[in-house]
């Protein structure tokens, strides 16, 4: 099985693709990485179950063609049973969904995984830490979302760092070693606050593509967390 995270101890930078410029998408992923970016994050919406539409597999599976490094693919859909197979094949190494999303959350994350990939589970602002505990044994990662999803470019929730916190609490309760992403709102200003509460994997967009270089904006986010 793949593992785009072998060491817990390194804060893993993973720009996501939400806030590039999809005209020059494959320059923007080359810049990332060779600033360093660890992973490649991808935000897949539906309009359904969050106000906005983003991309499908076909453009995973374009984007794999580029990238040099693991492809973390957020779905941010209704249904993503349905779809899972689809961007596992299309290339993604990491699949996170929605505990509002499914039915039967074991299930899923037994799915993903028997496919190949990482199985993460998304915790919403509003969704309590104390979630995870009938399915920690079984999930790879667990993602916070430190802003509604839906849109980029959102203001950091700053109860977000309690919620790591307690995520954190949830899985050592459990006897879980499995990394904690946070996406939303992430930038130089407050990602050393993100990784003191327990956070290895870092999403952002904003900070990253919303400059004029995102090659050096990469590195100067990583330089920020390890100040």
């Amino acid at each position: 099985m793949i593992n785009p995270f072998p060491d817990l101890n390194k804060i893993a930078i993973a720009p996501s693709i939400l806030s590039a410029n999809f005209a020059s998408l494959g320059k923007d992923i080359s810049a990332v990485e060779r600033g360093g970016a660890d992973l490649i994050h991808v935000d897949v919406m539906d309009g359904h179950f969050v106000p906005n539409i983003t991309i499908g597999p076909q453009v995973v599976k374009d984007i794999k063609q580029i990238a040099k490094q693991p492809l973390d693919v957020h779905l941010m859909i209704s249904n993503p049973d349905k779809y899972i197979e689809t961007f596992i094949d299309a290339g993604a190494a990491m699949v996170s969904v929605h505990i509002e999303a499914v039915p039967h959350l074991s299930r899923t994350l037994t799915l993903i995984q028997s496919l190949g990939a990482k199985a993460g589970v998304v915790l919403n602002p509003s969704t309590p830490a104390g979630s995870l505990e009938e399915v920690a044994s079984t999930l790879d990662f667990v993602l916070v979302m430190s802003v509604n999803p839906g849109f980029g470019g959102q203001a950091f929730i700053p109860h977000s760092l309690s919620k790591i916190k307690k995520v954190k609490e949830v899985l050592s309760n459990a006897g879980v070693k499995a990394p904690i992403e946070i996406d939303g709102g992430i930038d130089e200003t407050n990602i050393q606050k993100v990784v003191t509460a327990g956070a290895n994997i870092i999403v952002s967009g904003n900070a990253i593509f919303g400059k004029s270089d995102p090659e050096s904006s990469t590195l100067a986010l990583r330089k920020a967390a390890l100040a």
